[in-house]
C-alpha cells in the first residue's frame, strides 16, 4: 500500500484530495494546523484504518515516521480575506513550509506535488494565461504576500528538482469551487452564495467586467491526480477555460438561488486581476484532461451544500478566529 502525505488536509481542496486517495487505496496521512481548515471536512475519515491526522504547522520542522511515497503540499491560506489577515503566516507556509516538505521528500525519496496558483500570473497582460507566461505581479502590494509566496514556492521546488534530482510536480490551480468551501472567505462563489442565503444584495467590486473561470472540485482533483502520476516536472494549469464576467456571474447566482437581490458596486481592491482564464492546452496533451462538470450542475451542488448546513456549521463556515496566529 502506497502512503501519501497531504498538507492542508482539513481545507476545501485538501479534504477532497484525502477522499480521492482513500478511494484509490492509499494510506493517507493528513496534516493541518487548522488556521483556515476545519476538522469537519475530514471527520468522516477518522474511523478509517488507512487514515491518520497530524495537527501540525508545516512552517515548523516536519517529521513523519515510516515510509512516504508521495507528498501533496496544499497547506496555505487561499482566499483574500485569509491571507490579508495573516500575511506573514501566508509567506511562511509558502517559503519555510515548502522548504520543510521538500526536505522531507528528499529524505523519504518521495515524489512531491506543490499546489501553486493562477495568482502567479498577477493581473495578466496575456490572455488566456499559458504556463510560459511569467506574469505581472506587484511584489509589494497587499496581494503580494500570496502571489510571491507561490512564486517562491515554484522556484524552490524547481531548485530541488534540478540540484537534488527530486521528483517534483507543480499544479497551477485556477478558481475552484464546490462543497466544503467557507462562506465569506473573500472568494467570489462563497461570497455571492452567502449573501444570497442571507437575503443581502450581491456585492461586485469594480464594474463587474473582470472575468473569472470556475472549475468544479471533482474536475480539479482529477487533474491533480493525473499530474502527480505523470512524468512532467514543470508547472501545469488545471482549471476550466470557460470564462465569465463577474457581472454575468452575479446574475447566474440570482437565478440559481431564486432570489431577487439587487447587485451593488464597490471599489475594486488593489491589484485585483481583471482577467483570469487558463490555457489548458498542456493539460489536455500531457494528461488527457479537461473539465467535465458543467457550471450549472456544479453550482447547484454547491448551493445545495450551503443551503443544507446547520446553523452551527453556517456560523463556523462564516467565522474563522485567527487570534492565536496573528502575533507569530
Amino acid at each position: 500500500m502506497k502512503t501519501v502525505l497531504i498538507t492542508g488536509a482539513a481545507g476545501f481542496l485538501g479534504s477532497h484530495l484525502c477522499d480521492r486517495f482513500i478511494k484509490e487505496g492509499f494510506k493517507v496521512i493528513g496534516m493541518d494546523n487548522l488556521i483556515t481548515g476545519d476538522l469537519k471536512n475530514i471527520e468522516h475519515l477518522f474511523p478509517l484504518e488507512h487514515f491518520e491526522f497530524y495537527h501540525h504547522d508545516v512552517s515548523k520542522f516536519v517529521h513523519v515516521p515510516g515510509k512516504l511515497d508521495y507528498i501533496l503540499h496544499f497547506a496555505s491560506p487561499a482566499s483574500p480575506i485569509d491571507y490579508l489577515k495573516i500575511p506573514i503566516q501566508t509567506l511562511k507556509v509558502g517559503s519555510l513550509g515548502t522548504h520543510n516538505l521538500l526536505g522531507l521528500a528528499k529524505v523519504k525519496n518521495a515524489r512531491i506535488l506543490i499546489a501553486s496558483t493562477s495568482e502567479v500570473y498577477g493581473d495578466p497582460l496575456v490572455h488566456p494565461q499559458s504556463e510560459d507566461y511569467y506574469g505581472n505581479v506587484n511584489t509589494i502590494g497587499p496581494r503580494g504576500v500570496y502571489d510571491e509566496a507561490k512564486r517562491f514556492q515554484e522556484s524552490i521546488t524547481m531548485a530541488y528538482h534540478r540540484f537534488h534530482g527530486l521528483e517534483t510536480r507543480i499544479v497551477r490551480i485556477f478558481n475552484t469551487y464546490g462543497p466544503r468551501m467557507r462562506l465569506n472567505d473573500g472568494r467570489v462563489i462563497p461570497a455571492f452564495m452567502g449573501q444570497a442565503l442571507r437575503g443581502e444584495d450581491l456585492t461586485i467590486f469594480g464594474d463587474g467586467s473582470q472575468t473569472r473561470s470556475f472549475c468544479y472540485v471533482d474536475d480539479q482533483v482529477e487533474g491533480i491526480f493525473r499530474l502527480l502520476f505523470s512524468d512532467y516536472s514543470y508547472p501545469v494549469n488545471i482549471g476550466n477555460p470557460h470564462e465569465i464576467s463577474i457581472r454575468d456571474f452575479a446574475e447566474e447566482i440570482i437565478k440559481l438561488t431564486g432570489t431577487n437581490q439587487k447587485v451593488i458596486y464597490k471599489d475594486l481592491p488593489a491589484d485585483d486581476p481583471m482577467q483570469r482564464q487558463p490555457d489548458i492546452t498542456l493539460a489536455k496533451k500531457l494528461l488527457d484532461w479537461s473539465p467535465k462538470v458543467d457550471r450549472s450542475i456544479g453550482m447547484k451542488i454547491t448551493f445545495d451544500y450551503f443551503k443544507n448546513l446547520s446553523e452551527e456549521e453556517l456560523y463556523r463556515s462564516e467565522h474563522k478566529d485567527f487570534t492565536n496566529h496573528i502575533k507569530r
